[in-house]
C-alpha cells in the first residue's frame, strides 16, 4: 500500500505532475510509489504541500503494515 499513490489517484493526478513540480525523475516518483525508495522527510512535506493533504495522509499507520 502507498499512501502517495491513493492520493495521487483520488485527486485524479499523475506521477508526471510530483516529478514536475518537484523537478525530480519520474523515476524517482515511481520508486516512491512503488515503496521501492521512501522520500526524505522534507521531499515528503512537499508533497503533502503540493497534493494539499496533511503529511499524516501520506503516511501508513503501524498497525495497518501488521495487516499486510
Amino acid at each position: 500500500m502507498n499512501k502517495i499513490k491513493i492520493v495521487l489517484k483520488e485527486q485524479g493526478r499523475m506521477q508526471s505532475y510530483l516529478a514536475d513540480k518537484l523537478d525530480k525523475s519520474a523515476n524517482t516518483i515511481s520508486l516512491w510509489c512503488r515503496n521501492v525508495v521512501q522520500p526524505s522527510i522534507w521531499d515528503l512535506y512537499k508533497v503533502a504541500d503540493l497534493l494539499d493533504c496533511e503529511i499524516d495522509e501520506l503516511l501508513v499507520k503501524k498497525d495497518d503494515l501488521k495487516n499486510n
